[in-house]
């Protein structure tokens, strides 16, 4: 699967696209019909204790699966953001099992 990471108004950070890309890579070895991920991290000043917000967008065969999560890290967002992915992978699985 194709990654494409952006860090809006940030530093590039090499440990957190290795970290996400470990968990999407799990995503992909489950579901092989993800095609691309487009990562967005961004800093929402204000928002104590949260602020930190990572949201994902999967191509997937059908509509664009995406989500988003504002927690106290950047590691604890990639993963909630992932883990909705998943729940929404689990139901288009589904889905095309029917058809």
């Amino acid at each position: 699967m194709e990654a494409i990471y952006e860090f809006v108004h940030l530093q590039k950070s090499e440990r957190l696209e290795d970290y996400t890309q470990k968990k999407l890579d799990k995503l992909e070895n489950k579901y092989d019909f993800v095609v691309r991920a487009e990562v967005h991290f961004k800093k929402q000043e204000g928002q104590d204790p949260n602020g930190f917000i990572c949201n994902i967008k999967l191509s997937v065969p059908g509509p664009q699966l995406f989500a988003e999560a504002n927690k106290d890290s950047f590691e604890a967002a990639a993963t909630s953001a992932v883990r909705d992915l998943e729940k929404q992978l689990e139901k288009q699985k589904a889905k095309m099992n029917t058809r």
